[in-house]
């Protein structure tokens, strides 16, 4: 009797290569989405199979359904980045996304894992390091720097106190940085589509829980904490 015929799965079989992992890639700067691109080439288990340079363009690619990982940069001039996560992990809650920055990461890393993300990573790190994160995620796992994870331990074990910003909800800091940033309670609205009534509530609550009482204090706390340049 002849054996049955099957299928072999894709990249289980012999001289059958696997598939890469494929990034979407999604910084403002071309010269840094090149750099990324160079990178994931030099590597055998990803490629760079798309790129964005806006919040918008982004979120339309990765509607297609075409990529493993989202290597997002923290800062795109059209959308905030907890705007951006929220809508990315609405429409594709499966979908990995590793933030990279230029900002400490102990200032936004636990807003945007609270918000959804997988993992955060300075732009300063280190090439190999960059791989290894990505790796991480793709896999489903969390992605944490070792000195931040010190440093979530420190606060865990009541050896350091916790900054007054992270007391704040994702909405409650989002609006927090724009205003230490400078913008009114009116062009905030109009960026997020809520009421004035409901920024100017959002703003009181801020104030009262970082016990500062006007917006300077907002900006001189940002300035101090490294959370606007």
């Amino acid at each position: 009797m002849s054996a049955a015929p099957f299928a072999v799965p894709p990249g289980r079989g012999e001289g059958v290569p696997s598939r890469k992992t494929r990034v979407l890639v999604v910084d403002d700067h071309a010269l840094v989405r090149a750099g990324f691109r160079q990178l994931l080439e030099t590597s055998d288990d990803f490629e760079a199979a798309g790129e964005a340079g806006t919040a918008a363009a982004a979120l339309s690619l990765a509607a297609t359904g075409n990529f493993d990982v989202v290597l997002l940069d923290i800062a795109l001039p059209d959308a905030s980045v907890l705007d951006t996560v929220s809508t990315l992990r609405r429409r594709q809650p499966n979908l990995p996304i590793l933030i990279v920055s230029m900002y400490p990461e102990e200032q936004y890393a636990v807003n945007l894992l609270r918000a959804g993300v997988s993992g955060f990573f300075p732009k300063a790190g280190e090439a190999k390091d960059m791989l290894h994160a990505l790796r991480a995620v793709a896999e489903g796992k969390k992605y944490i720097s070792p000195s931040l994870a010190e440093m979530l331990a420190l606060e865990a074990a009541g050896d350091a106190a916790e900054p007054l910003h992270r007391k704040l909800s994702n909405r409650e800091f989002q609006i927090f940085v724009q205003l230490a940033a400078g913008k009114t309670v009116t062009d905030i609205a109009g960026e997020l589509c809520l009421s004035v009534k409901t920024i100017s509530t959002y703003r009181s609550r801020i104030l009262e829980k970082m016990n500062l009482e006007r917006n300077a204090e907002l900006t001189a706390y940002a300035l101090r904490h490294n959370l606007i340049s």
